[in-house]
This record gives structure tokens, C-alpha cells and sequence, in this order.
């Protein structure tokens, strides 16, 4: 088992509408238009991660648990990791239901997205200095 953890924080327009991905970027805005994004100011992208832990990603035989922790709220989603990741992008983590895979993609046929979250999360990630962690692990 291998474990990252990134830090984020909220954002007023975070929305968590999208039936398919959960985002989280390092950028420091969000519009409307991006409702799977559940958090800004991430401390890491996918190219930031534990190297270790991005090894394990590239398997498709590994399970990825990503723990969504927002004050004493916590949310979990499961998925697989792939061997076609390049986890290159600078920028964002993107987590999908779908097989689809580009350079911000953290794991693949995750059981919950941005939808999923439960509404007293994505109410609390409303607020700017509401911090986030974001515990992936990989089996």
C-alpha cells in the first residue's frame, strides 16, 4: 500500500454537479462552467505526486482509494488505476467513471463522482478558507 495526501481549498463557485469526473486544480479560480471541480490552491497536480505512488498508478491492477476530507466530513471513492497514465499535467487531478484517459487522469472506473459528494461537503468547499485533503492510496 502506498499513500499521497494533497491539501486544497474551497472555492465560491464550487458547484460539484458533474455525473462522471471529480476535479481539483492548483489554480486559484473556478468559474461555473467547471462543476467537477471540488477544490482550488491544490498543493499537488499529477505530476507532483509521490513517485512511488504514481508507479502503482500506472498498473491496471491496482486499487485506488481517494478520501475526501473536508473539516470532520470525510467521502470515499474507488477506482483503478491504468497502464496508459502519464500523470504529466502540472495542473489538476482528475478522477472518472469512465475508462478515459489524458495526462490529468489519477485513476479510472471510480464508483462516485463529483455528484456523489454529499451536498454538506460541497456546501462547506463553498468557502474560500475551507481546506480539503485528498488521501489517495493505491493497492
Amino acid at each position: 500500500m502506498v499513500q499521497d495526501e494533497v491539501t486544497f481549498y474551497g472555492h465560491p463557485n464550487v458547484q460539484s454537479l458533474h455525473g462522471k469526473t471529480v476535479e481539483i486544480t492548483k489554480d486559484d479560480h473556478l468559474t461555473l462552467s467547471g462543476d467537477c471541480i471540488i477544490g482550488v490552491r491544490a498543493s499537488k497536480a499529477c505530476a507532483n505526486l509521490d513517485e512511488t505512488l504514481s508507479r502503482r498508478l500506472k498498473s491496471n491492477d491496482s486499487v485506488v482509494t481517494i478520501q475526501i476530507m473536508v473539516g470532520s466530513e470525510s467521502f470515499v471513492i474507488t477506482g483503478k488505476g491504468d497502464e496508459r497514465f502519464t500523470l504529466q499535467n502540472p495542473h489538476d487531478i482528475v478522477i472518472r467513471k469512465t475508462s478515459f484517459v489524458c495526462p490529468r487522469t489519477m485513476s479510472v472506473r471510480c464508483d462516485r463522482a463529483s455528484s456523489d459528494v454529499p451536498r454538506k461537503m460541497v456546501k462547506m468547499l463553498q468557502d474560500k478558507d475551507a481546506k480539503g485533503i485528498f488521501r489517495i492510496t493505491v493497492e
